[in-house]
């Protein structure tokens, strides 16, 4: 068991960190970036995994990193943790007008900010990955009225995207292969419209279906390599070489590994 403290504990020791020890004062929050990074992604593993004693500690790293920013803004006097905790307290308040304000019924989130951005993008980091940002486009565009009522938009809208992207493959007669190279050709720009297009239709899919895109997206990568991995150990033990098996040898103990999987 660990030892009980506070969150005045953990500031008292960041504070003293930041006397007494010559790393924890020479950092900046330049320099602080690379980490709180590392520990944003660490924690999303502990919680992807469900490990509670892990997600307990990376939640006090990302904890060291906020306490870390607040101090070393508070010794330059720009503001400091209590300015922090004042900015959350009041941003919950905003956020919640039913519960500690004067309004009676939930106003949507989006649509009480769409009220206070002046556009669209206002806001968002220019670092958020590409289908996170997809989806917060979308859920901002759906705050002021510009959404489909139900499934079926979105659904259809994939299907007109992914036949636009079918036309124009057998129009070019090409594959577009380009090995991870980037492609001077224009008819690849072109594919790379349309399959973006397509991406985009299929994240508007899932928001109106209530998953979050990246979710979705993780648990597929994580099936794929379960069962690939699964395929290669099968592959091992008939000494058959994955490299030059084939498509059709490799499908077939695709769907054997597939069909031996648990149902949910």
């Amino acid at each position: 068991m660990q030892d009980k403290a506070t969150l005045e504990d953990a500031l008292a020791i960041m504070r003293d960190l930041r006397t007494r020890d010559a790393w924890d004062r020479a950092q900046t929050h330049e320099s602080l970036r690379p980490y709180l990074n590392e520990e944003m992604h660490e924690l999303d593993d502990a919680l992807r995994e469900g490990d509670d004693a892990a997600t307990c500690g990376e939640l006090g790293d990302v904890l060291l990193q906020v306490l870390f920013h607040a101090v070393i803004a508070e010794e330059r006097g720009a503001f400091g943790p209590e300015d922090v905790a004042g900015s959350l307290v009041g941003k919950m308040r905003r956020r919640h007008p039913w519960l500690y304000g004067t309004e009676t019924e939930r106003t949507p989130w989006e649509q009480m900010k769409a009220k206070a951005r002046g556009s669209l993008a206002e806001g968002l980091p220019q670092g958020l990955p590409a289908l996170h940002r997809a989806h917060r486009l979308q859920e901002r565009a759906a705050g002021v009225g510009f959404d489909w009522p139900d499934l079926e938009g979105p659904m259809e809208k994939v299907e007109e995207e992914l036949g636009e992207v079918r036309t124009l493959v057998h129009e070019s007669g090409a594959t577009f292969d380009t090995h991870g190279v980037p492609s001077l050709d224009p008819r690849h720009a072109r594919l790379e419209d349309e399959l973006g297009d397509l991406l985009f239709a299929v994240v508007n899919l899932c928001r109106k279906a209530g998953t979050h895109p990246s979710l979705a997206l993780d648990r597929a990568n994580a099936k794929f390599q379960r069962r690939f991995e699964a395929v290669e150990r099968l592959a091992a033990e008939r000494g058959v070489e994955v490299r030059s098996a084939g498509l059709e040898a490799l499908d077939a103990i695709w769907d054997e590994v597939k069909a031996g999987e648990p149902r949910p």
